[in-house]
């Protein structure tokens, strides 16, 4: 077909002899793409952590809320509302909640779980609930 045939056969919109595989070059761009791979893994894993990360506050938000709730509601029917809370979150968080009661206050306080050492007590949350309770003489 001689040197002008692949260009002619492009222009007239069919593909030249040959398969039309580029010639050369088809190794350095997989070599270029396993180095980006490789170049963008840190960053990709480090938005992966901090994602994580979130989640587990927002988990922790969610937890520490419903406990505070839990310890206000036992409060305002004559319970042990430290109890009440503490029982409201689950097995890991149990032992880690600092709870406390101050007349119709329950405050409970809990630090998310981190993979990162130090970032966890940084994120502590807190949540408070109130309760009014029955003094004496008061309406029930």
């Amino acid at each position: 077909m001689g040197r002008a045939g692949p260009i002619r056969a492009r222009q007239a919109g069919r593909a030249p002899q040959g398969g039309g595989a580029p010639q050369g070059g088809g190794a350095s761009q997989v070599g270029q793409a396993s180095v980006e791979i490789v170049a963008a893994l840190p960053a990709l894993l480090l938005a992966a952590l901090v994602a994580l990360q979130l989640l587990a506050a927002g988990y922790t938000v969610t937890l520490v809320d419903g406990a505070a709730e839990a310890g206000a509601l036992a409060l305002a029917s004559g319970r042990p509302a430290a109890a009440a809370a503490r029982n409201a979150l689950p097995g890991w968080a149990e032992d880690a909640a600092d709870v406390q009661v101050m007349g119709g206050r329950v405050r409970v306080s809990l630090r998310p779980p981190s993979i990162v050492p130090g970032l966890g007590a940084r994120l502590a949350v807190h949540s408070e609930a109130f309760a009014r309770t029955a003094g004496p003489g008061a309406p029930r």
